[in-house]
């Protein structure tokens, strides 16, 4: 459920219309809906409800914007990061730096000694060099750094190539058959306290078989590892449960993921011999915001094409970039449709053929001026944006209720030119 509908006509998000955000704002912009975060975050958390030890930790990738996650961080939710620069927005949003989870294949020495300053409280190793390196900067300031091995059970995950993370050639973790080695090599390394395993197969999953068989391999991991002597007491399942781009393409629900869950880890999660019990760990991110938020766009002009119209729009690649990148589908809805249909491409202004969002679709017809929106924008949308063609970097708002506030600025063109500068070789 989200709280985008129509009333008398109009497409509201919660109790605005989005012609008033429009009229205040300009176009394009993304709006989001505070209530549609809260019941995702919440339908989430209940899904998890019959494991004992569970630690949710939101992507912020998918969507960083400060507002939306402080949202997230009154229902509780942590942080999955993958920079610095994202431990700081986290904080920023008042989320608990040991709630904190680092992950990311590309962790800088200066990430790493930052976030240990502030103290994040797990760092997913991507490969043993980097348990050495972080064990030696948090020796030599004092601490211990918790973390996991993140492990590549190769496994297909069946999405798109470009968001597939689990197979044995992509980049993320290590073999997990290299997994018992790495244990026993960075056992007793001063500084670094190694203590479960992480797992992520990739993103915008509808299928929960290959999630499931990763997370068999994980559990048989954990108890060659615990009959080696190692110390496992938490393991990061990742994220990546689908949302329905396509409304008639519908996603298993976080009720079934949660069952599928309970059911995968119920040998090896509770501890035995005794063993310390497991805590898991799940990163959402496309899950709670994909459908919370809309992209908001004019359309500019209907051009005449050799087989269907183009609706040329003000929104552009540069500001969803997911067609473009991926093929990606949004559903493109009028905001006052007329009940009449076209047939027609949608494209953007941007001076790539690329630039577009769909063709040959079947849309509410629409005209030069009319206000549309592409659905399901609130996840990888704004975060993926650019000023390329030096366009302004697309604003974003949040609704709550009858009110909204813009969270994120449209930066202008001139502001962007101000923070460049002419060298004194070049001057005249």
């Amino acid at each position: 459920m989200d709280h985008f509908q129509y009333k008398n006509g109009v497409l509201h998000v919660e109790d605005v219309p989005l012609t008033r955000i429009a009229e205040a704002v300009g176009t394009p912009v993304y709006v989001y809906s505070r209530a549609t975060l809260e019941r995702h975050a919440q339908v989430f958390r209940e899904a998890l409800s019959g494991l004992p030890r569970v630690h949710v930790a939101f992507a912020i990738k998918a969507n960083p914007n400060i507002a939306v996650l402080k949202v997230l961080a009154k229902q509780g939710f942590g942080a999955d990061v993958v920079s610095g620069g994202e431990v700081a927005r986290a904080i920023a949003a008042g989320m608990k730096p040991e709630d904190i989870v680092f992950s990311g294949v590309g962790k800088t020495r200066a990430e790493m000694e930052y976030a240990l300053g502030v103290g994040v409280g797990q760092f997913n190793l991507e490969l043993e060099e980097e348990g050495a390196v972080l064990g030696q900067i948090a020796a030599s300031m004092g601490k211990t750094a918790t973390a996991t091995l993140r492990v590549n059970p190769d496994v297909d995950a069946g999405t798109h190539a470009k968001i597939s993370t689990g197979k044995k050639e992509n980049k993320f973790g290590v073999a997990i058959g290299e997994a018992n080695g790495i244990f026993d090599r960075l056992s007793g390394t001063a500084g670094l306290s190694l203590r479960g395993l992480a797992c992520h197969i990739g993103s915008q999953l509808f299928d929960l078989g290959p999630m499931e068989a990763a997370y068999g391999h994980v559990g048989d991991k954990v108890a060659e590892l615990r009959a080696a002597g190692h110390v496992i007491d938490r393991v990061d399942l990742g994220g990546g449960l689908g949302v329905p781009y396509e409304r008639d393409k519908v996603p298993p629900s976080p009720a079934t993921y949660g069952q599928m869950v309970e059911r995968a880890t119920k040998g090896w999660r509770d501890g035995a011999d005794g063993h310390p019990p497991v805590t898991l760990m799940f990163e959402p991110g496309r899950v709670i915001v994909g459908n919370a938020g809309v992209l908001l766009t004019e359309v500019i002009w209907v051009k005449p094409g050799a087989v269907n119209p183009y609706i040329i729009v003000d929104a552009a690649m540069n500001d969803l970039a997911r067609p473009a990148m991926y093929d990606a589908w949004h559903d493109f809805e009028a905001v006052a449709p007329t009940g009449e249909r076209m047939i027609a491409n949608i494209a953007g202004p941007v001076c790539e053929s690329g630039d577009t969002f769909a063709m040959g679709r079947d849309i509410d017809a629409v005209k030069a001026g009319d206000l549309a929106v592409f659905r399901t924008a609130g996840a990888y949308g704004a975060t993926m944006a650019s000023t390329y063609n030096s366009r302004a970097l697309v604003p974003e708002v949040m609704v709550d209720g009858d009110r909204f506030a813009v969270v994120a600025e449209r930066i202008k063109p001139e502001t962007i030119i101000a923070a460049e500068h002419v060298p004194d070789f070049l001057a005249d």
